[in-house]
């Protein structure tokens, strides 16, 4: 007779979650690293009393459930997926709360358990406090939300089907090629209903992180491939860190000439000063990248998914008869642009292919163009990095100051605005986890809370925070769970009165910045008076972390300097340049202009549009050069 234990099925699930470990190259680790949550009728009586039960397996107290997703997130994304958390809310709006927090892992490929609470799966109490009724089906909730932003979702409306679910959500959290948020909906009742559990489903075990190889044939076409090209480009992204496949490109790339460029996930593949690395690519790229990817005849992607920013809207590769060699863990990205698919690990696709490549080189010619561009674009950088000599300090001198007092250690946080496209072009890394922008999503709201999950994974490292005012006001609340869990926090707070970034595009797109500032109301009825008189310092302050404003580099960065000798969370309110931007490098990006407009400057940015959607490609069926 199978031996079995009875629990409830809240307490199950969690006597299960601490059992699970990974293993990858030999190195064991536990995958669970606790839960947040936020409790409610719907979760309080069953994961809540679940985790009372079960000290050992931390629960972190959140003040908001997206946030705690975007901490959860940020953790996993610190551990390159090998650890993970899970995440509980209540019914109703604590649950669509983690909706957005779901698609900014399931978007960045980044693992994640969501557990909201449910309806009564007995249906006979309905419709309880916060259930949306269908007329058409009862067999329908909020948490239907979570369909689409999830790798796999699940519903246990009986404590058994637990059994079956739970090895499905480890397959799929631990796969490198699927990974993302994991949904399981716990009605409220069945978390609390008890069950004779197989005692087996609690034993330990070790979920093993494959390296899949690409197809041998595969591999020796892209070898043919490259050795034929005359202008070939490595893109490199998140995939090269997930995989710890930077030092097996860096010796490809130094041994073969080949320049690399680094999308948003990507960037700190090499250090930023390695001889092949040209810096970010597409929209918020440089200009070394964005020249050598427009004449490049061969794209060689390693672990990205071809994103609109990575591509500039597909206009950034115009070679004719451009091709693409494609590295990725996923079929799915690894089939984009029509190109030849190397599916499998970065790392172990990039060791097999570098012994293929003995003894090739680019021509002369072009190391010698692409080291001319290099040299070029560092110039330009240093530039941006100046200032503009005005009355207030410009966002890239803060983030250039910032950037020299973090090290190579420190890690930058950031997620949305006109911030990470400063940082991709302009933050020099040296160590592949330094930089953490998450632009899968661009979720405002990510920054602090992603900060306390960088931190939680990575103790040893600073962790320096970069928000801008909008982004802050939206979701600073997590500061508070770092002050409870004594997590040390840098933030800078960059305050330019509103949207800085959006309100550049919409001038850019003839709309003169509608709607972006931070601004009373008029006596025309328009947000055009004074500037708010937001008090930030006061504000952090209350939330019970040290505060301080910044006015100049002298202040920036003696206050940096206080932050490092503080154990406690510190907010740096810095007020900045909103007009003074670096600019676009050899880049467009899609956003459509109104066809017909009353304003002149709509109608002439329509025309500019018109030209520019003429340069997108489909790379399919194109004559090669």
């Amino acid at each position: 007779m199978t031996p079995t234990i009875r629990l409830t099925t809240a307490q199950a699930l969690i006597a299960y979650l601490k059992c699970q470990e990974v293993e990858r190259d030999g190195l064991r680790t536990p995958f669970f690293a606790g839960c947040f949550g936020i409790f409610g009728h719907g979760n309080l009586a069953g994961i809540g009393e679940a985790l009372q039960e079960n000290p050992g397996f931390r629960y972190y107290q959140a003040r908001n459930e997206q946030a705690m997703v975007h901490a959860a997130v940020a953790y996993a994304r610190m551990r390159n997926r090998m650890a993970a958390f899970a995440c509980t809310s209540s019914i109703g709006p604590g649950a669509t709360n983690m909706v957005t927090g779901a698609a900014v892992a399931t978007i960045n490929r980044l693992p994640v358990l969501l557990l909201p609470g449910d309806v009564f799966a007995r249906r006979n109490v309905a419709p309880v406090l916060q259930q949306l009724e269908s007329e058409q089906t009862q067999d329908i909730s909020v948490n239907d939300c979570f369909r689409p932003v999830s790798r796999y979702w699940d519903r246990i409306n009986r404590p058994e089907m637990l059994i079956w679910a739970l090895p499905e959500v480890m397959r799929v959290l631990t796969s490198p090629a699927q990974t993302g948020a994991a949904t399981l909906c716990l009605p409220q009742d069945v978390q609390a209903e008890a069950f004779d559990f197989p005692a087996g489903l609690f034993a330990p075990r070790t979920w093993s992180i494959p390296r899949p190889r690409a197809d041998a044939r595969s591999v020796a076409a892209a070898a043919a491939m490259i050795r034929e090209s005359r202008r070939p480009l490595i893109l490199a992204g998140g995939g090269v860190i997930y995989s710890d496949a930077t030092e097996i490109l860096g010796r490809l790339a130094g041994r073969t000439g080949i320049p690399v460029a680094e999308t948003q996930a990507g960037k700190g593949s090499l250090p930023w000063d390695h001889s092949c690395n040209l810096g970010a690519i597409g929209v918020t790229g440089s200009p070394a990248a964005n020249l050598v990817a427009r004449d490049a005849d061969l794209v060689i992607g390693v672990g990205t998914r071809y994103s609109d920013f990575t591509t500039a809207s597909k206009t950034a590769f115009q070679a004719p008869g451009v091709r693409f060699v494609n590295v990725n863990v996923a079929e799915f990205d690894a089939a984009k642009h029509a190109g030849l698919a190397l599916t499998g690990d970065a790392r172990a696709v990039l060791e097999e292919l570098e012994p293929a490549l003995a003894g090739y080189a680019v021509a002369a010619g072009f190391a010698s163009r692409v080291q001319e561009l290099r040299h070029a674009w560092q110039a330009e950088a240093d530039r941006s990095r100046g200032g503009t000599g005005g009355p207030l300090l410009t966002q890239a001198e803060v983030l250039a100051a910032l950037n020299d007092f973090a090290g190579d250690r420190g890690v930058v946080v950031n997620a949305a605005g006109s911030a990470p496209g400063d940082l991709h072009k302009l933050w020099r890394t040296r160590d592949p986890k330094s930089y953490h922008v998450e632009y899968g999503y661009s979720c405002m709201g990510y920054e602090i809370a992603g900060g306390l999950g960088v931190k939680l994974a990575a103790p040893d490292r600073e962790v320096f925070v970069v928000v801008g005012d909008g982004s802050y006001l939206m979701m600073s609340q997590e500061l508070v769970t770092a002050v409870q869990e004594g997590v040390k926090l840098t933030v800078l707070l960059i305050d330019n009165h509103g949207f800085a970034s959006i309100g550049g595009l919409s001038t850019s797109l003839g709309s003169g910045g509608f709607g972006t500032e931070y601004r009373f109301r008029s006596e025309d009825g328009g947000l055009s008076g004074g500037h708010l008189p937001i008090d930030f310092v006061r504000n952090a302050e209350s939330l019970g972390v040290a505060a301080r404003g910044a006015d100049d580099l002298g202040t920036l960065k003696e206050a940096l300097a206080a932050a490092r000798a503080s154990q406690q969370s510190t907010v740096i309110v810095v007020r900045t340049d909103r007009d003074a931007r670096v600019p676009g490098y050899e880049s467009w990006w899609d956003v459509p202009v109104a066809e017909v407009s009353t304003l002149e400057s709509v109608r002439t940015s329509r025309c500019r549009y018109e030209q520019n959607l003429l340069r997108e490609r489909c790379f399919h069926g194109e004559e090669k050069e």
